[in-house]
């Protein structure tokens, strides 16, 4: 019979091969936002992971729009630059700036086809010299969710998917991201951000609703509103 010490060195070892011991190796970046922070082990998104970014409806603009922000995030961080690898046009470099990652720290790839995307994401995540690495795909096979995570875990460059198709459900976190109404008016980015998948968490179906301000540059906390919980702040568009 199993003893209780072989269980937990058995799910010990499981989680060392799933990466969930990365988060104390590789360390956190909180968002900035308690309530969404609170949710994550650690305080923060674990750095060094493969992390899921997908549209809540048909517009893909506010889940890249909530990349180049996590990215900038990094970049400041960890003082590296990041990489943007798409197979569409390349982003809009002012509303960048405006979302807190400037022109001076991003690097654009743009290569041809699904299949060199991934090589170009699995190898930029092998160098150790960036903050982070995020493309935009449509879906994700098993094969290719493993290959970035390891490749991500094994650097400690954090990678993000912009994913319009299936979620990755390896991914060390999957959110889903919307456009909300501005109470500002034009000229400001407010998301619906959705946590619906984190290791190491039970299931979760958090919203809150989510601002951006630019002169900032970062997230404020959640104002004392009823759900979903509102974050103050203003920004430009993303492109």
């Amino acid at each position: 019979m199993t003893s209780a010490a072989d269980l937990a060195r058995l799910r010990a070892r499981i989680t060392a091969l799933e990466g969930l011991g990365r988060t104390a190796a590789g360390g956190v970046m909180p968002l900035g936002l308690p309530a969404v922070d609170t949710m994550l082990p650690g305080g923060g998104v674990a750095l060094g992971g493969l992390h899921d970014i997908q549209p809540l409806t048909a517009a893909v603009e506010p889940a890249l729009a909530f990349a180049a922000v996590w990215l900038g995030r990094l970049a400041a961080q960890r003082d590296r630059p990041v990489l943007w690898v798409t197979a569409d046009c390349e982003p809009y470099a002012p509303a960048l700036a405006a979302l807190g990652l400037p022109p001076s720290r991003l690097v654009v790839a743009r290569p041809k086809g699904r299949a060199q995307l991934l090589w170009a994401m699995e190898t930029a995540l092998q160098c150790s010299g960036l903050a982070g690495v995020a493309g935009e795909v449509g879906g994700l096979d098993l094969t290719a969710v493993r290959r970035l995570q390891l490749a991500a875990q094994a650097s400690g460059v954090t990678a993000l998917v912009v994913n319009s198709g299936e979620g990755a459900n390896n991914a060390l976190t999957r959110w889903r991201v919307g456009p909300a109404p501005s109470a500002a008016g034009g000229g400001t980015w407010r998301w619906r951000l959705q946590l619906v998948r984190c290791r190491g968490r039970a299931a979760l179906g958090n919203e809150w609703l989510v601002e951006w301000d630019a002169q900032d540059q970062g997230f404020v906390h959640p104002a004392a509103e009823s759900p979903p919980l509102y974050a103050n702040a203003r920004a430009t568009h993303f492109g």
